[in-house]
């Protein structure tokens, strides 16, 4: 993977925490879920896989995918693609 690719990832991980963030009905599913604390989401911010924990979230919706990707003015599918390009990402083929 390109540092680029990485880079672009992690800046659209970054879109999706402040979009979480400011989702008072979100947040809490996503605390709960994770097992994360309000004060581990600033540290996490400059961590990629947690990064990829907030993309793996809102992934789990197709209405989550869609509000979020229409507010960060992106495709859904660069969602998918960032989340590929961050660690814990890859696909796994079982063959």
């Amino acid at each position: 993977m390109r540092e680029s690719e990485l880079n672009s990832a992690e800046t659209i991980g970054l879109k999706a925490l402040g979009w979480l963030v400011g989702h008072d009905d979100l947040l809490p599913v996503f605390l709960g879920a994770s097992g994360a604390s309000e004060g581990d989401l600033r540290e996490g911010a400059g961590d990629p896989v947690f990064l990829g924990s907030v993309l793996d979230f809102i992934l789990m919706d197709d209405a989550w995918v869609l509000e979020f990707s229409e507010a960060a003015g992106l495709a859904p599918e660069k969602l998918i693609r960032a989340r590929q390009a961050l660690p814990g990402g890859e696909a796994v083929n079982w063959t």
